[in-house]
Formats: C-alpha cells, sequence, structure tokens
C-alpha cells in the first residue's frame, strides 16, 4: 500500500496561503513559495521522512504563531501528517473544518478518498462508508474504480448484500477492476442464495486469462468461493468442476484439494476423493485443511471397505493430532508469558509510527507457526501497528523526559551562574563609572575645540613631528639666551628654516587630523551608547533573571508532570493493548487446540467403531466409520 504522506499530504502542502484565489487548474493547488522560516523547517522534516518530528514542530509552531503566513497550508499539512500516523480521528476532524468549497475539487475528492480507504483498513466502515459519501462527481478513472471497489467491500463488510449487487450490476469500468467488481458480485449474490445469477459470474473470474500473482490468486479464490457454494448448496458436480480449476501451488491448493475431495465423496466416488485427500494429507499439518485430510483418508478407506488402512490412518492421525495439540500448548504458554509482541517486533523495530507500516516476516520463535493465521487477519495487524505506535510514542517520551531534566540542569547552572557573578555585577553597578567615562569624553571633546581654535597644529602632530617641536622649541630658548653674533645669526636663521618646515608639515595635516580626531569621538560617543544601553540591560537582568529562572522552573515542572501523566497513560494503553493481542492470539491457537482435540476424538470413535465392528461375527454388515463432524 502506498505511503500515506506520499498520497496524501504530498496534495495539500503545496496550498495557496488564501484559497480564495482559483487555481489554473481547478483540480490542483496553486505553487506557493515558502515566506516563514519556521514553516520551511516543517517541510524539510516533512521531505526528510521524519513525519513525527515534522507534526511535533507544526504544532510547536502553530502555537506560538510563528507561520503566520502560511496558516492554511500548515492546518492541511497537519490533518496529512495526522493521518500518516494513522491517527485518522484527528486527521477527519480537522478535514471537515478545512477542506471547504474554496478547496479545488480534485484535492478535496481525493482528500476524501484517501481518508475513506485507511478508515475501512482501520474497520470504521461507517466513517469509511461518509467519506465517499463527500466525493462530488468522479474522480481520475483509476481512482474512480478503486473507489467503486472501496464503496462495494464496504457495503459486503456490513452485511449489505443486496445494495452491493445493485452497485455493481451495471458498472463498466478498467479490465483489472472489472474482475474484482465480478468477484464481488458473485459473492454477495452467494450470500443472498441466488447461485443460478452467482455461477456465470464467479465463473467468468475463474476462467479469465490471468497474469501476475495477484490476478491468479483472485482466479483461485473465484473457483474456490464458487466450489465451495456449490457444495453448500449439495451440489458435488459443478463443485468439483470449479474447484479442479485451482492452483495445486497457489494459497488456496490445500482448500480446494478438500473441497474436490468431498465433492468427489458426495457423488459416491470414494476412491477418487482419496486422489486429493492423500496429496493433502502429506502437506504441512498447520494448515485446518490437512488436519481435516487426516480424518477424510480414512474415512474414504472405511467407505471403501479397507478397514485395516482405515484404522492405520486413524492411529496415525490420533498420534499427529496429539503431538501438535502439546506443541500449541506449548505456544499458548509462551505467549501467555509476554514474550509474543516482544518477539514479534523486536528492538528498533519502531522507528517510525503509521498506518502504513506491516509485519512482513515472523521471528525464529516457537510460537511463530502457528501465529500465520492471526497475522493474516485485518483485525490482529491493525491492533499491532497500534501497540507498535504506542511503543514509539512511550520512546518518545522518554527521550522528553530526558531533556526536562536537561532543561532543568540549564536553570541549575543558571542560578549557580547568577549567585557567582551578582557581587562583582552589584559593585559595578554601584560604581558611576559611565559618568566618568563620559567626563572623559567631554575632556577630549573640549581640548580638541581648543587646538581647532587655536589652530594648534602641534597638537595634532605624529609622534616624531611633536618630538621635533619640542627640540625646536627648546633650541628657541636657549638662542634666546646665548651672546650675540655670527654664529648664533647662522643658528637663529638655520633653526627659523627648520621650524618654518615642520610647521608648514603639521598645518598641511591639520585638517585631516581634525577629521580623524573628530571621526574618532564619534566612534567614543557609540561605544559609549552601546555601554550604556548594556549597562541598563544588566540592571534590568539583575532585576528579572530571578524572576525569569523561577518561570521556566515552573514550566519545566509543568512539562515534567504532563510528561509523567501521559507516559503513565501510554503505558496503561500498551498494557492493555499487548492483553487485547495477547488474546487474540490465545483464542486463535485454542480454538486451533480444541479443533484438533474434536478431530481427535471423533478418530477415536472413528478406530473404536472399526475395532468394534471387527471383532464382530462375520455375518454382521461391516457399517463404513462417521465421516468428520465439519464437513465443508
Amino acid at each position: 500500500m502506498l505511503r500515506a504522506s506520499a498520497l496524501l499530504t504530498g496534495l495539500l502542502i503545496a496550498a495557496a496561503p488564501a484559497h480564495a484565489a482559483r487555481a489554473p487548474d481547478a483540480d490542483k493547488l496553486p505553487a506557493i513559495k515558502v515566506q516563514d522560516l519556521h514553516y520551511g523547517d516543517v517541510l524539510f522534516h516533512y521531505y526528510a521522512g521524519n513525519d513525527f518530528e515534522a507534526l511535533t514542530r507544526l504544532e510547536a509552531y502553530q502555537h506560538w504563531q510563528r507561520m503566520p503566513a502560511h496558516a492554511n497550508d500548515a492546518a492541511l499539512l497537519a490533518g496529512g501528517l495526522y493521518l500518516t500516523l494513522g491517527l485518522h480521528n484527528e486527521a477527519g476532524r480537522r478535514f471537515e473544518a478545512l477542506l471547504t468549497p474554496t478547496v479545488p475539487a480534485g484535492v478535496r475528492n481525493r482528500a476524501w478518498f484517501y481518508l475513506a480507504r485507511i478508515w475501512y483498513t482501520r474497520g470504521y466502515f461507517e466513517r469509511s462508508e461518509q467519506a465517499l459519501a463527500r466525493i462530488e462527481g468522479n474522480l481520475d478513472p483509476a481512482l474512480e474504480a478503486e473507489r467503486m471497489h472501496l464503496r462495494v467491500n464496504v457495503l459486503m463488510q456490513q452485511q449489505r448484500f443486496a445494495e452491493a449487487a445493485a452497485l455493481l450490476s451495471g458498472w463498466q469500468g478498467p479490465a483489472y477492476w472489472m474482475a474484482y467488481a465480478r468477484f464481488n458480485l458473485g459473492v454477495a449474490l452467494v450470500r443472498q442464495n441466488q447461485m443460478a445469477q452467482a455461477d456465470p459470474i464467479l465463473t467468468t473470474v475463474g476462467t479469465m486469462n490471468a497474469a501476475g500473482s495477484e490476478m491468479l490468486a483472485l482466479k483461485d479464490k473465484a473457483n474456490l468461493a464458487l466450489g465451495y457454494a456449490w457444495l453448500q448448496a449439495g451440489q458435488p458436480e459443478p463443485a468439483r468442476m470449479a474447484l479442479n480449476r485451482v492452483r495445486l501451488t497457489g494459497p488456496y491448493a490445500t482448500r480446494a484439494l478438500l473441497g474436490v475431495g468431498w465433492a468427489s465423496s458426495a457423488l459416491g466416488d470414494h476412491r477418487a476423493a482419496l486422489t486429493p485427500w492423500l496429496e493433502l494429507h502429506d502437506r504441512n499439518l498447520l494448515d485446518a485443511a490437512v488436519q481435516e485430510s487426516y480424518l477424510a483418508v480414512p474415512y474414504a478407506f472405511a467407505q471403501l471397505g479397507a478397514g485395516a488402512q482405515a484404522a492405520e490412518y486413524y492411529e496415525s492421525a490420533i498420534r499427529a493430532f496429539d503431538e501438535e495439540s502439546a506443541r500449541l500448548g506449548t505456544a499458548i504458554a509462551r505467549i501467555g508469558e509476554g514474550h509474543m509482541l516482544a518477539d514479534l517486533l523486536g528492538e528498533g523495530n519502531d522507528a517510525q509510527p503509521g498506518w502504513f507500516w506491516q509485519l512482513k516476516a515472523l521471528p525464529d520463535a516457537p510460537q511463530s507457526r502457528y501465529l500465520y493465521a492471526v497475522l493474516a487477519d485485518n483485525t490482529f495487524q491493525e491492533g499491532l501497528k497500534n501497540y507498535r505506535d504506542l511503543r514509539f510514542f512511550n520512546g518518545t517520551l522518554q527521550t522528553w523526559t530526558q531533556n526536562i531534566e536537561a532543561f532543568g540542569a540549564m536553570i541549575d547552572t543558571r542560578e549557580r551562574a547568577y549567585a557567582e557573578r551578582l557581587p562583582r555585577a552589584d559593585a559595578l553597578l554601584a560604581s558611576d563609572r559611565p559618568g566618568e567615562l563620559l567626563g572623559a569624553r567631554t575632556a577630549v571633546d573640549t581640548r580638541l575645540n581648543n587646538v581647532e581654535a587655536g589652530k594648534d597644529v602641534a597638537a595634532l602632530g605624529s609622534d616624531r613631528q611633536r618630538q621635533q617641536w619640542a627640540q625646536v622649541r627648546a633650541l628657541e630658548e636657549a638662542l634666546a639666551q646665548a651672546e650675540p653674533g655670527a654664529a648664533t645669526a647662522a643658528a637663529r636663521d638655520k633653526l627659523r628654516l627648520i621650524k618654518g618646515t615642520l610647521y608648514w608639515q603639521m598645518d598641511e595635516a591639520f585638517r585631516a587630523r581634525v577629521y580623524e580626531q573628530r571621526s574618532a569621538i564619534r566612534d567614543i560617543d557609540t561605544a559609549l551608547n552601546e555601554a550604556q544601553n548594556r549597562w541598563a540591560r544588566v540592571q534590568s537582568a539583575r532585576r528579572s533573571v530571578p524572576q525569569n529562572t523561577g518561570e521556566f522552573a515552573a514550566r519545566i515542572a509543568a512539562l515534567n508532570e504532563r510528561l509523567s501523566t501521559l507516559r503513565g497513560q501510554l503505558q496503561q494503553s500498551a498494557g492493555e493493548q499487548e492483553r487485547y493481542l495477547t488474546r487474540l492470539a490465545q483464542d486463535e491457537l485454542a480454538a486451533q487446540q480444541q479443533r484438533l482435540a474434536a478431530y481427535q476424538v471423533q478418530a477415536r470413535f472413528a478406530l473404536a467403531d472399526i475395532y468394534d465392528r471387527a471383532s464382530s461375527a462375520p455375518a454382521a454388515p461391516a457399517a463404513p466409520a462417521a465421516p468428520p463432524a465439519e464437513t465443508p
């Protein structure tokens, strides 16, 4: 069966943010562009196959209103994910609210069809019928044929065979689905005891040219159903003709062989009945038809007057039934000890929940050989899915509980860090450090204004220039005190030249350096502003951190309590589901054991009757042993 999310949510996740605008194609939703990051996160997990994680994040983001641009898309996607995970009740409730006439008809019809199919699989036939009734017009040809097939199956599951027959009587569809339709129509007519009308329909299916294992199995099933219907109607000859068309290697071979034998026996040809029964006798004793052949073979020998062979086969049947009954008792005890579900699911087999999961292989366990009939039942398979999902959710809650413990540790760490840093923070907040920094900035700005107003080019010179300027001033003072003379005059001229050159260099770069200093002051203003903001945040955090920590701790405690309650409920539900499945398996195995016990009693009575007649006077007529009580 196709994956539910691929079938349904693939139709829905492309929904437009507002469905009022009509799509170019009336049967498709318009494409959208992801506008909210959180919705993109949900889609990432969805396309990665993590349906439960996608749904969890989707519900959380919806609660915190993180996807305002995709409210409708998220709601439709949530419905599809609930359906994927097998939560059909929640999915149905959401679809009823969301699949309004504003959604394109094609998308709406396909959604209701897939929902109906899942409800049918889960055994909710009335809801499946209601969902099918919500479909308007016709689906695509392939889906329309499957829709008809589903409607007929829903009616037949509700024992409404006349309605099913009326629905199918005039329907025409693809050849593949027509074969199923004819089979269902034939079965519906059989259930109404209309064999004359059912025979040609089932014969058509039973004699069709079939290709592939599925159609071959349907062909065998039609012949088997027709054969046993004629047997129940007391018409062994047409029953034998239909049953002889069943393949000897198909899934219905054992029941067909048993039916052929009883049809021949009913016609008085007991020797012919021995041929299929002896073939059946050599097959696996786990099959109910094979078990019955253990009584049918000696019954045929007794009818033919071969008392010795009949007695031998009855004794062999008693031994085989006794041994098999003992093995069944061991398997029932093993199941009662609680090993069945652990053996079936094993470890690590519940990575993802979902309705599409199905057990495909049996474990190597003593009771496994008896569980084929149980696992073939849809009720048990659905119950096993539910139990597996409960295991998955319980494991998820355990992981979340561990995360809650980690969050609690984070809160404790935060409280300790707050307590350690509080003295330093209080000491800093008690100081006037921002005021001191602001005063220093004001002093720098005032000095720069004075330098610019007085055009003190030396104040903004480079370190080397200021050093040279200081040397020039010192030399000027020295020369002012020197005795007049030619040498002194020459030194003063040189110093004037050097001073003028140095002044010119500093004056040339003065404006650029003033601009640089103004830029540096603006950077200081930005840093001071950030420092003041941080100062205010520290003051606010000083007051609010204890309160926030307390709120987080309260939320974590509430979530932990909620998780504990949910885990208790899940464990209770899992326990109830485990007991239910165990009871189903035990009841099936007990029914097999009771059937063997009944066969064993019949075999003992028949054997005793043979021995009694063998010891009687030769003149006494030899009456054959009675046939098994549970004939087809």
